[in-house]
C-alpha cells in the first residue's frame, strides 16, 4: 500500500460478509458465493432488505443487500445498471433468494457482479429476511458497544499514565500491551529511540530502520503509510513536530489496523507530548544510555537484537573496530549534562559514530564505532581534551579494542578496571591525556583492590608487628624498611636515603628481621614486604 490514506477508513475487524454468511440464520438458506470470493472480508455496516428497482438511492455504503429477485430488470442493460449503482455506492454484497422468481441466478446478473467485483450470494432455500436483519444488527450494535468500552479503557489508561508522570518507556509499553503490536518512537532524523516489541522481535522491528522509515513518508495526521503499512502519529514538543510514534503490523498476514488502533496511537502521541514536557532529559540521551547499559550488562535477548537496536540509533554495527571509554567526574561536581552534550558535538564534528550516555552518577560511557583503517587514539585524545577543559579533575579511561559489537562489554570491563585503578589526581602519562590498561602497575592495581579484605588482611599480617613497635617505642622502623626496599636491598643507598650511617641501618634492619621473622637477604621475602608496604601506602591514602 503506497498511497497515504486515513487509518480509520482502512479495513477493520468488524463484522464481514463472510461472518454474516456463517450465521445460522443465513446458513440455513444454503448460501453459495457465485462471484466476489476475494471480497468476502468487506465489513458489513448494516443489512438492507429491498424490492426496489433502484435501492442504491437508499444506501450509504457497507450494506448487505437482501432481495427475492422480484425487482430485477428483465433486460441485461437494466441488470448492469442495477449492479453498477450498488457497486458505486459501496454495497458490501448482494444476496438473492432463488425461491420465487429465479431458480438460478441470471447470467446478466452474474456477469455484471463479476465485472464490478460485487459479491453475489444465492440462497437455495427460503430465509426470513427480517430475522436476518435482527440478528446482524444486534451483532453490529454489540460490536459498537464493545468498541466504545474499549475506547473508554484506552482513554482511562493513558489519562492515568499522564497523571502519574509516566516516562516514554512506560507510555510505549502500555501501547504495545494494549494493541498487541510493536510500537516504536523515533526522532526527526529517523533514529529509533525506544522500541517495545510485541508480535515481532527487536531485530524484525528495527532491521534497516532508517531506510524503511524514510520510505514510509511523513505527515501530521494519524494514518497508515508506506509500503509496509505502518500506522504513524506525530509527537510534538513546545508546539513543534519533534518526532513520531509508529505502530507496526504484527505480520504480513495479520489483522489490519482499525479505528481502535488509531485512537490508541493518537492517545500514545498525546501522552508522549506531555511526557516530553515533564521529563527534561533529551530522549536521545536516554536512548543512548539504555543502549549502552544493554551492551555493558549484556541484557539483549540476542546478538541480532543488539545490532538492530544500535543500528537504529545511528551506530554502524559493521565497522572495523569498537573502543569503549569512561569519563569519571568527581562526585558532587556536576557538569555531566554539559559534558555529554560537548562530547556528542565533538564526535559529530569529527564524523565519528558513537553512543554517549550516563552509565552511573558522575560516570559517562562512550562507545566509538571506527573504520578499520581509523586509529582510535587521536579520537580519544580529542575527547579527553574536551572533557578536561570542562572538568580538569575528570578521569578518562579507555578499554581494549574489539572488532565485534557483541564484544563491547569486554571493552567496557577493561575501561572500568582502568578507572578503578586510577585514583583522583593520578598524574597523566606525558604523551596523552587518558589512562589505559598498560598504565596499571603494582600501586594502581593495589589501589583498585584496596577494599578487598584479603589485601587488607595481607598487609596487616605482614607489617602489624613493625607498626605496633613504632607506635609503642616512638621509632620509625617502617620508614627505614621502605628506604631499604626502595633501594632494592642496597644498604648503602638505603642508608643515604634515610640519612643514616651504615651501622645504624644494619642495626635497624636486624631489629626489623627479628620483629617480622623475616630474612631481608631473601629476594622473595623482600618482594612480599614491598607489596605490603605499597598496599599500606594505598590504604592510608585512600
Amino acid at each position: 500500500m503506497n498511497d497515504n490514506h486515513p487509518a480509520g477508513h482502512g479495513p477493520t475487524r468488524e463484522v464481514t460478509v463472510a461472518d454474516v454468511l456463517a450465521l445460522p440464520v443465513l446458513a440455513a438458506g444454503q448460501p453459495e458465493v457465485v462471484t466476489g470470493v476475494p471480497h468476502l472480508d468487506r465489513p458489513v455496516r448494516w443489512v438492507h432488505i429491498t424490492e426496489l428497482t433502484d435501492p442504491a438511492s437508499f444506501l450509504k455504503g457497507g450494506e448487505l443487500v437482501l432481495t427475492t429477485g422480484m425487482p430485477l430488470p428483465e433486460d441485461a442493460a437494466g441488470v448492469r445498471r442495477y449492479v453498477d449503482e450498488l457497486a458505486g455506492v459501496g454495497a458490501a454484497a448482494l444476496v438473492i433468494e432463488l425461491v420465487r422468481r429465479y431458480h438460478r441466478p441470471p447470467d446478466a446478473l452474474v456477469d455484471a457482479c463479476r465485472v464490478r467485483g460485487l459479491p453475489l450470494v444465492t440462497l437455495a432455500k427460503d430465509v426470513n429476511f427480517l430475522e436476518v436483519t435482527q440478528v446482524v444488527h444486534a451483532l453490529l450494535l454489540g460490536n459498537q458497544a464493545d468498541a466504545m468500552r474499549r475506547t473508554q479503557r484506552i482513554h482511562e489508561a493513558f489519562t492515568a499514565l499522564t497523571l502519574r508522570g509516566a516516562g516514554p518507556e512506560d507510555v510505549l509499553r502500555a501501547a504495545a500491551e494494549m494493541s498487541g503490536r510493536t510500537v516504536v518512537l523515533e526522532n526527526l532524523v529517523h533514529q529509533a529511540l525506544i522500541c517495545e516489541p510485541s508480535g515481532l522481535t527487536v531485530e524484525e522491528a528495527l532491521a534497516d530502520w532508517e531506510p524503511r522509515s524514510r520510505a514510509t513518508g511523513s505527515g501530521d495526521t494519524t494514518a497508515i503509510r508506506g509500503p509496509e503499512d505502518w500506522l504513524t502519529a506525530s509527537v510534538e514538543y513546545q508546539g513543534e513536530r519533534w518526532g513520531r510514534v509508529a505502530m507496526l503490523p504484527a505480520r504480513s498476514d495479520g489483522p489490519a489496523f482499525g479505528p481502535e488502533d488509531v485512537t490508541l496511537l493518537e492517545r500514545t502521541a498525546m501522552a508522549l507530548t506531555v511526557a516530553r514536557l515533564i521529563h527534561p532529559t533529551p530522549w536521545e540521551r536516554t536512548a543512548h544510555r539504555n543502549a549502552l547499559l544493554d551492551l555493558v550488562e549484556q541484557r539483549h535477548r540476542s546478538v541480532e537484537d543488539a545490532r538492530a537496536r544500535c543500528a537504529a540509533l545511528g551506530l554502524p554495527t559493521d565497522r572495523g573496530h569498537f573502543v569503549a571509554a569512561l569519563v569519571d567526574l568527581h562526585a558532587g561536581k556536576g557538569g555531566g549534562t554539559e559534558t555529554e552534550s560537548r562530547l556528542l558535538q565533538e564526535l559529530r564534528t569529527a564524523g565519528v559514530p558513537a553512543l554517549v550516555g550516563e552509565l552511573a552518577p558522575d560516570r559517562i560511557g562512550i562507545l566509538l564505532a571506527l573504520r578499520a583503517s581509523q586509529p582510535w587514539r587521536p579520537v580519544v585524545e580529542r575527547l579527553s581534551g574536551t572533557v578536561l577543559g570542562l572538568a580538569p579533575e575528570a578521569v578518562v579511561s579507555v578499554g581494549s579494542e574489539v572488532t565485534d559489537l557483541t564484544d563491547t562489554a569486554r571493552s567496557f570491563r577493561a575501561a572500568a578496571r582502568v578507572a578503578e585503578a586510577t585514583p583522583p589526581g593520578q598524574p597523566l602519562p606525558p604523551d596523552r591525556s587518558f589512562h589505559e590498561l598498560s598504565d596499571i602497575g603494582l600501586r594502581r592495581l593495589l589501589y583498585a583492590l584496596r577494599e578487598d579484605p584479603r589485601v587488607q588482611e595481607y598487609t596487616e599480617r605482614q607489617l602489624r608487628r613493625l607498626i605496633d613497635h613504632d607506635v609503642q617505642h616512638g621509632t620509625d622502623l617502617l620508614t627505614t624498611l621502605r628506604h631499604y626496599l626502595d633501594a632494592a636491598g642496597n644498604k648503602t643507598t638505603g642508608a643515604r636515603r634515610g640519612g643514616l650511617s651504615r651501622e645504624t641501618l644494619y642495626q635497624r634492619l636486624r631489629t626489623i628481621e627479628r620483629l617480622l621473622a623475616r630474612d631481608l637477604e631473601s629476594g622473595d621475602q623482600r618482594t612480599e614486604l614491598h607489596v605490603a608496604l605499597t598496599a599500606l601506602d594505598v590504604l592510608r591514602a585512600g
